[in-house]
């Protein structure tokens, strides 16, 4: 039995400008948290021929190319694996299309899975540029690489991608003081509502590539504010950085119509009225969860309660996709 996890994730500055569609052009720049909660997959060897693999669905199939799973079908066949006698499964802390980078968690924990059961030895750059080439070179989905990127790696980091398609990954320098208060006060509420990135960022990666100019400038202002955000975060004022949060998301919803809704603009306005500092939607848009930054946490969570969103408390994580257990 082989049991692999991968960190789901929450984006502090810079997000969407991982899209190969900006980066190849431009460069991007991004900073992102994981924390801990997680995507499991498990493995194990079988005494019948075929390949069992239960996620939503079951599928029993001669081989893995029979998969009707798109990311399982191709994380096999970049791993050299049929599947003779295996049964995988997977399993979430968070459903997915909330916007915490499910899709690139899932892939990031199969492939360790997969490589772990070859025995082979894998580092989180090339696990989180294998888990890419699946997701956006060969199903071409239109994302970025932020989630496999945070995934492999964990911590609180930035990435820096490059137009040749290379990410630079380096930990934000942030004090110890800094990061346990930016832990405390940053508080995740679920919308209810739930989405498929890939859907929301068409739009976005669309204009892009049609060098749309309101599309463009936007996203060279939310990169340069998540430059701004690593100055905040790495000098300790973080109600600055919580400030710089709410320009992003006022910012993030002129890209797409379908980035929030009546519900999610009532929500967050109510947040900022009751202690939040700045906030966003975290993910693509559209749904998932609301993050807020607050140095009044009983207020906010009550005042977000009483409207019946639930709070998901969090840590950071800082292992990354790791093998749980083997035996």
């Amino acid at each position: 039995m082989i049991i692999t996890r991968s960190p789901l994730r929450i984006s502090l500055g810079g997000g969407g400008t991982d899209l190969p569609s900006y980066y190849r052009e431009y460069g991007g720049f991004l900073i992102a948290a994981a924390i801990d909660k997680y995507v499991y997959i498990t493995l194990h060897q079988t005494f019948v021929e075929d390949l069992i693999v239960k996620y939503s669905k079951l599928e029993r199939v001669a081989s893995a190319s029979e998969l009707e799973h798109p990311i399982i079908r191709e994380a096999f066949a970049a791993t050299g694996l049929v599947g003779n006698s295996l049964e995988l499964a997977s399993m979430a802390d968070i459903p997915a299309g909330s916007g915490l980078g499910s899709s690139g968690s899932f892939t990031t924990a199969l492939l360790k899975a997969l490589h772990v059961h070859k025995k082979d030895l894998i580092s989180p750059a090339e696990l989180a540029e294998e888990a890419c080439t699946i997701e956006i070179e060969k199903l071409r989905e239109p994302i970025g690489k932020q989630d496999q990127y945070i995934a492999a790696f964990g911590g609180v980091t930035c990435f820096d991608f490059n137009k040749d398609g290379s990410v630079a990954v380096s930990p934000l320098n942030i004090s110890e003081d800094t990061r346990f208060n930016l832990q405390d006060n940053l508080l995740l509420f679920f919308t209810g509502y739930t989405r498929s990135a890939s859907e929301i960022l068409h739009d976005q990666d669309s204009k892009t590539k049609k060098a749309d100019p309101a599309m463009i400038e936007n996203l060279h202002f939310v990169k340069d504010l998540g430059f701004q955000s690593r100055k905040a975060l790495e000098t300790g004022d973080l109600p600055h950085f919580a400030h710089l949060m709410d320009v992003h998301w006022r910012r993030k919803r002129e890209r797409s119509k379908g980035m929030s809704n009546g519900p999610i603009d009532q929500w967050y306005e109510l947040a900022m009225q009751n202690g939040a500092l700045g906030g966003k939607l975290i993910g693509a848009g559209g749904g998932g969860f609301l993050m807020f930054y607050t140095e009044n946490n009983t207020r906010l969570r009550r005042a977000m309660r009483e409207v019946g969103l639930k709070e998901v408390r969090f840590n950071f994580d800082f292992e990354g996709t790791k093998l749980v257990a083997q035996g």
